[in-house]
């Protein structure tokens, strides 16, 4: 008998990984630059970007803010085709890793029989290339992906956890997101699910009431040389995300 949730189901970008930040916003920037563009998107501008989900949806966001007109699209796409490419060299690099407890949660829930899917706005192409360098034994792990190309429309609209689902054929009780923004919380939340939320360096600057909704606020998902805080919720016994502590997160 599986112990614990009856899916988990994962968020990407600063979820399994810290990729918005040491991954995505440097892609940008090396897009520009080989655009002969003087633009640098930092740290700071990147956390308030972030908040734009999709790739060709940001840069559209900026563009029409830096030149107070609608962009061309022709011009972002040439821009998200270029960020991708350097987004994959960065990946096969080994500039990006799993975060804490990340791989340890994926392997014991695979080891109980629990349904896994990747649920994200990002594109399959980046999620490929990602899980090939991070968790080459992925297909064994997860039974389905929802990317970006699936989607009418990206989070925080709940339409890309309600396809995991009806996919999946499963309710959404039961089941638990694992997120790491507002845009994700509201997105899993609205599709009915128990969230847990493991805040990223994208996310940090987010406010407190962006995560409202969500069961558990966490600085990661457990790593024994780490210290793990719980900014909102139950405590995490010996600061680790188990089965049996995501079970406890589910409504009775």
């Amino acid at each position: 008998m599986v112990s614990g949730p009856s899916a988990l189901l994962w968020d990407v970008d600063g979820t399994l990984a810290e990729t918005e930040l040491e991954g995505h916003r440097l892609a940008f920037n090396l897009a520009f630059a080989e655009a002969g563009l003087r633009w640098q998107w930092d740290v700071a501008l990147y956390q308030q970007l972030v908040r734009v989900s999709g790739g060709r949806e940001r840069i559209s966001a900026f563009l029409a803010e830096v030149d107070g007109a609608v962009p061309d699209p022709e011009r972002v796409e040439r821009l998200q085709l270029a960020k991708q490419r350097h987004y994959n060299a960065l990946v096969e690099q080994g500039a990006l890793r799993l975060r804490p407890g990340v791989e340890r949660l994926i392997r014991s829930a695979r080891e109980a029989g629990l349904v896994q899917a990747i649920v994200t706005t990002s594109s399959r192409q980046a999620v490929q290339a990602l899980l090939d360098q991070l968790l080459p034994d992925h297909a064994a792990c997860f039974d389905l992906w929802v990317c970006g190309e699936d989607l009418p429309r990206k989070k925080p609209d709940p339409a890309a956890y309600a396809l995991a689902l009806a996919r999946l054929g499963l309710p959404a009780q039961g089941a638990i997101a694992l997120e790491d923004s507002g845009n994700g919380v509201a997105a899993a939340t609205e599709a009915g699910l128990t969230t847990v939320v493991t805040r990223s360096g994208s996310s940090a600057t987010e406010a407190p009431d962006a995560f409202m909704a969500a069961a558990v606020v966490l600085d990661h998902l457990g790593d024994p040389e780490l210290p793990n805080c719980v900014h909102r919720g139950p405590a995490c016994p010996q600061g680790q995300v188990t089965l049996s502590y995501l079970q406890q997160l589910l409504p009775a």
